[in-house]
């Protein structure tokens, strides 16, 4: 995309490996951040990638077009031919509480102004919003948090990650793609992810079948792109003689959770009518008029499974 678009700077906020990067791996990486013919590259380590004792980051001869700011302390790179200068640091351990974004000063000598960070929370060098946008960056370039988000419209920007890494990490994933003048800064973010986690809930009816079920999943996947992964929560009510083979479900081979949240449709009052004289119906009367979302109406299912099921033993 940098090579395509032709672009000036490409920012890296911190773990672009979600570890210690083996020596060929910053070949690889070198290599593809070389074969940009205009863009310049300035990133740092994030707590993930941290730099170790023995990490090959310390000693690793990056092309001349790549910048990694390797301080554990803040230091900025000057990039002279876009009269930018660029602030960071890199983590040492994976985790810094002091609140070091807050003291930047920015120095004289560009035009421009970035500060390129990895954090935020209360164990990966916290900041105030505030207090960073009063230092005077043209744009703040944010690292850490997997969901991409504008902390300040235009000017501070979690880019998230590149691809969802964990099953939480819903919704779009991409990159952002920002222009900076003498007119202001102006950022958009740009979906680039081949693939999104998607949790899903389908509805059951009494009368379903595992069957009738699993056509319903394929029918919602269909819908929302077989290329995604699912965690999908069942809910509802299904036939109380109706146990789903939940093994059975995965027809696209992208469903990573199926959770079965129903409840049997009992029909209550006749099962108190039959069962009034004994400890089946004492116990449906004990839970009153217990509404269908509370936990005493859950108790109260599970309850009369569990008879049920004694009984037919």
């Amino acid at each position: 995309m940098c090579e395509e678009e032709q672009t000036d700077l490409l920012l890296i906020a911190g773990d672009l490996f979600h570890r210690q990067p083996l020596l060929r791996e910053l070949k690889e990486a070198d290599y593809l951040f070389a074969s940009l013919s205009r863009t310049q590259v300035v990133l740092i380590a994030g707590n993930h990638d941290y730099i170790k004792k023995d990490s090959y980051y310390r000693t690793f001869a990056w092309s001349k077009n790549v910048h990694m700011i390797l301080s554990g302390e803040i230091s900025r790179v000057e990039l002279k031919e876009l009269d930018t200068a660029v602030y960071g640091l890199s983590y040492y351990t994976r985790e810094r509480n002091e609140p070091l974004y807050e003291r930047i000063r920015i120095q004289d000598g560009c035009r421009y102004h970035i500060l390129l960070a990895h954090g935020g929370g209360e164990k990966h060098l916290p900041f105030r919003k505030a207090a960073v946008d009063a230092i005077g960056f043209d744009y703040v370039a944010l690292g850490h948090i997997h969901k991409h988000q504008e902390l300040i419209p235009g000017r501070m920007v979690q880019a998230g990650s590149l691809e969802p890494t964990d099953k939480n990490d819903t919704g779009k994933h991409g990159v952002v793609k920002g222009s900076l003048d003498d007119s202001g800064c102006r950022v958009r973010f740009v979906p680039t992810a081949l693939r999104e986690y998607i949790h899903m809930e389908i509805e059951v009816e009494e009368d379903m079948t595992g069957f009738g079920l699993r056509a319903r999943m394929e029918q919602e996947i269909r819908s929302r792109g077989v290329q995604n992964i699912y965690k999908i929560t069942l809910k509802g009510f299904k036939d109380p003689e109706m146990q789903f083979d939940l093994r059975g479900m995965d027809s696209f081979g992208n469903i990573l959770e199926i959770v079965d949240d129903t409840r049997p449709a009992f029909d209550f009052l006749k099962l108190l009518a039959v069962n009034r004289n004994n400890l089946m119906g004492k116990y449906i009367q004990g839970f009153g008029e217990a509404e269908p979302d509370s936990v005493e109406y859950e108790a109260l299912c599970e309850g009369v499974q569990a008879l049920l099921e004694t009984r037919k033993g």
